[in-house]
């Protein structure tokens, strides 16, 4: 390996947010000065509220509310197709049983 090519490790690198210290971890710098974190991050901590911007949520929900009939239907139609399928299945396996004991 050669030498002096890596950078320095500070395996107790202090990690703050807002001027206030959250946490410490192992980096390539002694402090870290970070405007987002996990802890404090709408995402993270449940807080997150969604900006409905020119009514795009509402139509979105509209829009769920009106395929949702239509995705029942098509579980509905993919399970006769699949009985269909099923006794086509035994059909054949009777045609082929029969005209085997015939020869």
């Amino acid at each position: 390996m050669k030498k002096d090519i890596h950078p320095k490790y500070y395996p107790d690198a202090k990690v703050f947010v807002g001027g206030e210290l959250v946490a410490t971890v192992g980096s390539t710098r002694p402090e870290l000065h970070l405007d987002v974190w996990s802890g404090t991050h709408p995402f993270f901590t449940g807080q997150q509220r969604i900006i409905d911007t020119e009514g795009q949520v509402d139509r979105f929900q509209k829009r769920l509310e009106r395929r949702a009939p239509e995705a029942v239907d098509k579980a509905e139609k993919a399970r006769r197709r699949r009985a269909k399928r099923a006794i086509a299945e035994v059909i054949d396996d009777d045609s082929a049983a029969d005209s085997g004991d015939a020869e």
